[in-house]
């Protein structure tokens, strides 16, 4: 028999291990590099996971030229509209200019900053741009309260400000953002399970069934000294509901639903632009999601060349 491999569960590198603030993360949009004059994010919801047909189309792959069978997350992207655009100055925003023509439902949930409508206003020694987006999801069949994050824009400032110019007022869609057969990452929260003991939440063995005080707990929280319990000891709390990024997943395939896609289970249908992209992603369904354009691109998931045949 071989020998058994279980690595702990619970990674000490995120601590405190508590629910999230907030659903849709901040993002360190500095350390995404990115060659393209666009966003480098967009905001989504997971719909669910399936199984596709694909041809293997990866130079040296054991399986090239055949039909395989790969795991997929399918996503919908209601298209993007700016509500602010924010102008950073050493680090900190130094002025927010409010758009035009901003929907009902926004002005009465969120407050609104100083209103300046002239694109003088966008004139200025600052030295960043960063806008303010929110999704046009009451088109979906998923909520009417829209979402809002910030998101940075590629290029240097002067391409940052022609983007502003040009799509202030209009929606943005996914695809004039993101391309088939590239990389991308996904941030947001984990699905939420509550209190669990630290079996289920670290991966401790479970001790003999005589053992006395309980099998599903450690047989120790520590030495004597020093004469405390240390963050490192197993012990029940909060598990789910953590910010994690899925990282390198490729876009199989992307564009409009036009009725491709109903009746999925717990989401109902998709209506707006979706994405399916390979592998899983971290949440629920009609978890929001930012996807983001790639952190760190490695050569194994980028040599891959898969040809969508059909979903199963």
């Amino acid at each position: 028999m071989a020998a058994l491999n279980a690595p702990r569960r619970g990674s000490l590198q995120y601590w405190p291990r508590k629910r999230a603030r907030k659903i849709l993360p901040s993002v360190n949009w500095k350390a995404i590099k990115s060659d393209s004059k666009k966003l480098k994010g967009f905001i989504c919801y997971k719909v669910g996971m399936a199984s596709a047909y694909v041809k293997d189309n990866t130079p040296d792959s054991m399986t090239k030229g055949k039909k395989i069978v790969v795991p997929i997350t399918l996503i919908e992207c209601p298209s993007l509209r700016i509500f602010s655009i924010r102008f950073y100055k050493n680090g900190k925003v130094a002025k927010e200019v409010l758009a035009e023509n901003l929907e009902k439902e926004l002005k009465k949930k969120i407050k609104l900053p100083k209103v300046a409508k002239k694109t003088e206003d966008f004139a200025g020694d600052y030295d960043d741009v960063r806008v303010l987006c929110y999704s046009v999801v009451k088109k979906t069949g998923i909520k009417k309260t829209p979402d809002l994050a910030e998101i940075a824009i590629g290029g240097d400032y002067e391409d940052k400000i022609k983007f502003v110019k040009e799509n202030i007022g209009k929606e943005i869609s996914v695809s004039s953002i993101f391309e088939r057969g590239k990389l991308v990452d996904f941030r947001g929260l984990t699905k939420g399970k509550g209190l669990q003991g630290p079996v289920k939440r670290f991966g401790i063995t479970l001790k003999f069934h005589k053992s006395e005080k309980g099998r599903r707990r450690p047989g120790t929280l520590g030495p004597w000294h020093p004469a405390r319990v240390t963050r490192m000891a197993p012990q029940a709390g909060q598990l789910g509901m953590f910010t994690r990024v899925s990282y390198n997943n490729k876009i199989l395939d992307l564009g409009k639903a036009e009725y491709k896609f109903q009746g999925i289970k717990n989401f109902g249908d998709i209506k707006t632009d979706y994405l399916i992209v390979t592998g899983s992603v971290q949440g629920t369904p009609k978890r929001q999601l930012l996807v983001t354009q790639p952190l760190r691109v490695t050569k194994k998931q980028l040599k891959k060349n898969y040809e969508l045949i059909e979903l199963r």
